[in-house]
């Protein structure tokens, strides 16, 4: 299971670097300004409904059903059934797409009211929303396929699609002169992007032989099973989206840069949440699925337990930097060109309040994991749903005292809100839960990194002084500090656990298995 994290995490790794590089010639070319405002809403929008039609809650439902026809019915009546679903998702997305491209300018006015006032970003993003929103078809069919091949254990093309988005988007920015805008060349980079992740994803589903073709849905079996089991999960996604709405709306209506520095501060914030906690539940939960309908309850918990602790392992230091020098790894990662040392700043203090959330985000499919691997859809739905509910309140109360930086505080109490409430649901269900030994792996593991926090908070002046006369100077020193805190997390980390009980965490093969590490 470890390979397999590694695995997705190391592709989705290389898609946040060439998604940083995106986002680096976004900076330079957009800046904070009007027309990466707008770009910014064009690009959310289709997204948004991704999320709600395909990906979280679509997985959820999709994936435990494929894996018990094929362990029950076999590989053919799996494929049947994943050719039914197919169906039904295209027509579902291009009913969407088609609405929401001949309502664009109504769909503003609902989402993204703040540019109702102004008339230059209004205009500009009904344009772009017409160019970007057919991107939902072709991710939807990529998010299908994505869940066929991690059943079948092959993680890579799924993880490594979203780079081929990053690609297209920079390719279209170098040529920007041919468009009308920069935004536009952006704009036709996110469309060129869907129909290259579906052309690799079907490559891929069709050298593994399980490429589904269309067929007309019956409602029945593995069909049935399915939509009882995507309603609540559909539901559930239409929550956590209604945070990102409220993001959308409420940053329209804050001053020109806020949805800037949001996006910007969001998007290292999805580093670790990615590459780390998305690629962890993108293994565990077939794995899980697997084991459970095969009967291996205990195998399911250990699996379970082993991605928790891999996950803290692996996101802490990346805490550790975002709470400390959030307004370093800005300055030194995007202030250049059109965006700012003051836009920089803001965009640390609003990375600074997302970071308080890190954590259960990074652990949030870990939680979810089981009760998804069980079908139960509708008790994640009942915690996503308390998490909104927090997470809104406060973004409303917030937003005028704070700005950006309260929506920021909002998203990261609604995600401890959800995973505190998955934790509690999960022990009365009678679930593997947090056990003292697992709670013992936090807190070393915790302890970690605040050692590497004071080493960051401590040597950061020294290094900006030393460095103060070079070029680049801000790079070099976020470098530096990168290099020692490394050095010393990885040292404590191994001070604390010790080489067996480290081994063991990580599930390396010919390690002795440890009690305190595995709680058997």
């Amino acid at each position: 299971m470890l390979k397999g994290i590694l695995s997705v995490g190391g592709f989705t790794l290389l898609s946040r670097v060439t998604g940083f590089v995106r986002d680096v010639v976004l900076a330079a070319v957009l800046g904070a300004g009007p027309l990466n405002d707008a770009f910014l809403v064009a690009l959310r929008l289709p997204n948004h409904f991704r999320a709600i039609f395909a990906e979280g809650a679509f997985n959820a439902a999709f994936v435990p059903a494929y894996a018990r026809a094929r362990e029950e019915e076999g590989e053919e009546a799996a494929r049947t059934f994943a050719g039914r679903i197919l169906t039904l998702l295209v027509l579902a997305t291009g009913l969407v797409t088609a609405l929401a491209m001949a309502f664009t300018p109504q769909v503003i006015d609902l989402l993204a009211p703040g540019f109702a006032g102004d008339a230059g970003r209004f205009d500009l993003a009904v344009a772009l929303i017409r160019i970007t929103f057919p991107y939902l078809v072709f991710i939807s069919v990529v998010t299908l396929l994505g869940g066929m091949l991690n059943a079948h254990k092959r993680f890579a093309a799924a993880a490594g699609a979203p780079i081929l988005l990053n690609v297209a988007i920079v390719a279209a920015l170098t040529g920007a002169a041919a468009f009308p805008t920069a935004a536009h060349a952006a704009a036709w980079g996110v469309f060129v992007a869907g129909i290259a992740e579906l052309a690799l994803l079907m490559a891929d589903a069709r050298r593994a032989g399980i490429l589904p073709p269309f067929r007309w849905p019956r409602f029945g079996g593995a069909v049935a099973r399915f939509f009882k089991a995507l309603g609540p999960a559909t539901i559930g996604s239409m929550g956590t989206q209604i945070a990102l709405f409220a993001d959308t709306i409420i940053a329209s209506l804050l001053p020109v840069g806020a949805l800037s520095a949001l996006y910007y501060a969001d998007r290292l914030q999805q580093l670790p949440i990615g590459v780390i906690g998305i690629a962890a539940g993108t293994v565990l939960l077939p794995e899980m699925a697997r084991r459970l309908a095969a009967g291996d309850e205990a195998g399911a918990a250990e699996a379970q337990r082993r991605v928790i602790a891999i996950t803290l392992l692996l996101a802490v230091p990346c805490l550790a930097v975002f709470l400390t020098i959030p307004h370093l790894v800005m300055k030194a990662l995007f202030a250049r060109g059109a965006f700012t040392s003051a836009d920089a700043a803001a965009a640390g203090q609003t990375l600074a309040a997302y970071a308080t959330g890190l954590l259960p985000f990074v652990v949030l499919r870990a939680f979810v994991a089981p009760f998804h691997a069980r079908r139960d859809t509708f008790t994640p739905m009942v915690a996503v749903f308390a998490g909104v509910f927090v997470n809104v309140s406060l973004k409303v109360a917030l937003m005028a005292p704070l700005a950006q930086i309260g929506l920021a505080l909002g998203t990261a109490a609604g995600a401890w809100v959800n995973v505190g409430l998955l934790a509690v649901l999960a022990a009365r269900r009678g679930f593997p839960g947090l056990g003292r030994d697992t709670v013992a792996t936090a807190a070393r593991i915790l302890t970690a990194g605040g050692a590497l926090a004071l080493v960051l908070v401590f040597a950061e002046a020294p290094l900006r002084a030393a460095l103060a006369g070079l070029p680049l100077h801000d790079e070099l020193t976020l470098a530096a500090l990168g290099l020692i805190g490394a050095l010393v997390y990885v040292g404590v980390v191994l001070a604390l656990f010790g080489r067996r009980r480290l081994r063991a965490l990580l599930g390396r093969r010919g390690a002795p298995a440890s009690p305190s590490i595995t709680e058997r």
